[in-house]
Formats: structure tokens, sequence, C-alpha cells
């Protein structure tokens, strides 16, 4: 009696598995094809193999775990290989801006375009983009840095 349903579960339970894998890894559908073609395969055995009825228990069953599997999956989906697991902050040696920045501070320089507010300026001999309060300053004219807050270097017409 139990003969009969052996091969249907075995073809169920690696669908599942299958479907479970396709969400933690990434294989362009192909887990997926291979997926529904063990669900429905076994689908298939029961409904001419066994009977109707039966075959309606699986379908019912797999409408009931088929969602439970992917909410699972997409759960442990934070724990997969996909899920980016470091943070890249200042304490791991990472910046949004060159720390040596603040070394600019009371500096001066000369725009080498106008700046209205932003452009770029040589300071040490070095092309740094600047900006200034609203001022307007032309290219050419002498500046000095006023302040300097991360990455962005303040000027003031010298």
């Amino acid at each position: 009696m139990i003969q009969p349903y052996i091969a249907p579960v075995i073809f169920q339970v690696v669908g599942i598995v299958v479907l479970l894998a396709e969400v933690m890894l990434p294989s362009g559908g192909l887990l997926t094809i291979v997926a529904v073609g063990c669900l429905g395969y076994s689908l298939y055995i029961v409904f001419t193999a066994v009977s109707v009825f039966s075959g309606m228990i699986f379908v019912l069953a797999d409408i009931v775990i088929l969602p439970v599997v992917l909410i699972v999956g997409l759960k442990l989906l934070a724990y997969s290989p996909l899920a980016l697991k470091s943070e890249l902050s200042c304490k791991n040696g990472y910046a949004s801006y060159d720390a040596k920045t603040a070394e600019y501070l009371g500096k001066q320089g000369e725009a080498l375009t106008d700046l209205r507010p932003s452009g770029t300026a040589r300071i040490d001999d070095k092309r740094v983009d600047v900006v200034t309060r609203g001022d307007y300053i032309e290219q050419g004219s002498a500046i000095k840095v006023s302040a300097v807050e991360g990455g962005r270097i303040t000027v003031r017409k010298k």
C-alpha cells in the first residue's frame, strides 16, 4: 500500500529542497526548472499510478508547503553568501573622503575655476574641489581655506 507513494514523496522532497536552494544560491533559474520538474513529475506519478484523490491531496499539500518554504528561504537569505555581511565603516578603515583634507585648513591657494559657489582650486600644488559659503570668486583669485568638514573644503577670498 505504501509502495506507490515512495517515488512521488521522494520527488516532492527533492523538489522542495531544490526550491529552497534556488532561493539561497544564484543559479539563473536552473534550480527552479529542476524543482518544478520534480514537483510536476511527482504529481504526474500520483495522479496516474495511484489515484485522483491522492493526487488532489498532494496538490493541496503543495499549496500549503510551497509558500512556507519560500518564506523560510527568504528569511534564510540573510545568512546566504549573497548577503552583505560586513559594514563599510571608519572602524574598518573605509572612509567616504580623504582623511588628509584636514591638513588644508588655513592654507592659501588659487581658484583654478570660477567658484560659484563650487569649483576647483590649487592648494599646495594639488587640484582640490572646494566650495565657498555662497560667494562668487573669480578664476585666478587668491583664496584661503576657512573650514574643512569631512571631505568638504570651504574657502573664502583672501
